[in-house]
């Protein structure tokens, strides 16, 4: 939220209010009793501490604005019942710059309604004890004109932080759009490189031979059409070693299925390096028909866990889902080693 220094402002009104006070203290001659008088000046000397209190923040609270309504109201009456309005007062009307002073503060701290409130009674109870030409002469039309220039001022405040948070937020979101958006482009480069990788050498073959593939090639092309399925639906289950092993098992006549749906997002680096080398190891030398990987849920111990099947029938029935399937390899790999320990 867009504010102005804080300690200077409530500084400078504190020491344009005392200066009120001085002059009311300086003047205290004039009034016919001064008891009125210095207990309106202890009114206003409250009104304003409680107004620029430093632990104050926002806006002020509607009891506070109230009271400062009602000492601007006792003001008038108890400083003007006390001074002749035919003649020149001097400083004796120090209440009218005292109450524009105080219900500037009052705007100031976005209490509109009732800075105006307070400024109209200043003006009523003038008009009507003095007449109309003392609205000029004793300072009222520049205490109504603080106050429109604070609310002003305030108002505009109160636009520019609303207008500076909605920026923020616009600048946030145009953050995280780009941020996802070169995210995306380094996810396809990636996909394009892994994918220029494993398949080129074979789009080579298929090009120089015409589409004349022995049938040890087109079984190369399951293997690699296998291997490019992973990189998608794999995910972070995949590393070069794991990806070597994967291949050993799809070139011996295995079916492999891989399948993350985000089970390993929430470990770091070394800690996905480990359970990605500790299931390389267990994929070497699998011997099954059926194998399949799968990302465990954050939550649990376990990161990964590995199925191989044996089917006793054809290929076909490898990959099938027979509910008599054997399971020949059962394994677990721990999310932490704190967890394998365990």
């Amino acid at each position: 939220m867009i504010t102005l220094p804080r300690k200077p402002v409530l500084a400078l009104g504190a020491l344009f209010s005392a200066y009120h006070l001085v002059l009311a203290t300086y003047d205290l001659g004039t009034p016919e009793r001064v008891g009125p008088v210095l207990a309106a000046m202890g009114l206003y000397a409250v009104a304003t501490a409680l107004s620029l209190w430093p632990k104050s923040v926002g806006a002020m609270p509607y009891w506070l604005a109230s009271f400062n309504v009602g000492v601007s109201a006792a003001l008038c009456f108890l400083v003007t019942s006390q001074l002749d309005p035919g003649i020149e007062n001097s400083y004796g009307t120090w209440h009218v710059a005292a109450i524009g002073t105080l219900m500037t503060i009052t705007a100031v701290r976005r209490r509109f309604v009732f800075a105006w409130v307070g400024t109209a009674v200043l003006a009523l109870q003038t008009l009507v004890w003095a007449g109309p030409d003392a609205l000029a002469t004793m300072g009222v039309i520049g205490s109504v004109v603080w106050v429109a220039v604070s609310h002003m001022l305030a108002h505009a405040l109160t636009k520019a932080s609303r207008d500076a948070r909605q920026f923020a937020i616009a600048e946030r979101e145009a953050a995280d759009w780009q941020a996802g958006q070169e995210a995306h482009l380094y996810e396809r480069q990636f996909r394009l490189a892994q994918t220029s990788r494993v398949s080129l050498p074979m789009l080579q073959r298929i090009a120089l031979s015409g589409g004349d593939l022995t049938e040890e090639e087109r079984q190369e092309c399951f293997a690699l059409e296998g291997a490019l399925r992973d990189e998608i639906r794999g995910r972070r289950l995949l590393n070069d070693a794991v990806r070597e092993q994967i291949m050993i098992a799809r070139r011996s006549g295995s079916s492999v299925q891989l399948l993350d749906e985000g089970g390993l997002d929430d470990l770091d680096e070394p800690a996905l390096e480990r359970v990605l080398n500790r299931l390389a190891e267990v994929l070497t030398g699998v011997q099954t028909d059926r194998l399949i990987i799968r990302a465990v849920p954050a939550g649990g111990d376990t990161a990964v866990t590995v199925v191989g099947l044996r089917t006793g029938g054809s290929s076909a029935s490898a990959i099938s889902d027979d509910h008599d399937d054997e399971v020949a390899i059962w394994a677990e790999i721990p999310r932490s080693e704190e967890a394998a320990a365990r």
